[in-house]
């Protein structure tokens, strides 16, 4: 797939004809973002705080470490606007991180590993995260990190089943 997408980009620098084909129309580029997403509704009894308290504590469980937490609503009132709770959790196990990007650098663009949690209008929590399915099925991955790839997805999905059920 790599070969294939390298070698239409070099003929697309050569011949801007053979560019306009290659691209993906607007739809089929709507549905792939959209299958690259996956989002689930928090339970009604289960706070957006609840959800993270939830999800920190299966990772750690797990020993996904916590890298990042990015209060973006928070921010966005700092700066004088109205915004809906949104907070981006970036987890990662760094070993498999560093295997996987030594295979093939462009896994660093998916690193870490990032849920958010959101409220939308009506107040409804929701856990936003990667389509971690299409990773290891999309790619075609070496025999030795396909089970790894597996543990990333089984583990990003049962953190965001902690947080989705408020499993402390």
């Amino acid at each position: 797939m790599k070969i294939i997408l390298s070698l239409l980009l070099a003929l697309g620098l050569a011949f801007p004809a053979v560019a306009e084909e290659a691209k993906i129309d607007k739809a089929m580029a709507q549905k792939m973002v959209a299958a690259s997403i996956q989002k689930f509704k928090i339970a009604d009894d289960v706070s957006v705080e609840d959800a993270i308290d939830s999800m920190k504590l299966r990772a750690n469980t797990l020993n996904f470490k916590l890298v990042a937490d990015l209060p973006l609503s928070e921010q966005v009132k700092a700066m004088g606007e109205e915004a809906n709770y949104m907070r981006i959790l970036a987890f990662c196990d760094a070993l498999i991180a560093k295997r996987m990007v030594e295979y093939d650098i462009t896994f660093a663009g998916f690193l870490p590993c990032r849920i958010a949690v959101v409220q939308d209008s009506k107040g409804q929590g929701w856990i936003v995260t990667m389509n971690l399915d299409m990773m290891v099925e999309g790619v075609d991955l070496p025999p030795d990190l396909q089970p790894l790839a597996k543990k990333v997805r089984d583990t990003i999905y049962s953190i965001v089943d902690a947080g989705v059920n408020g499993d402390l």
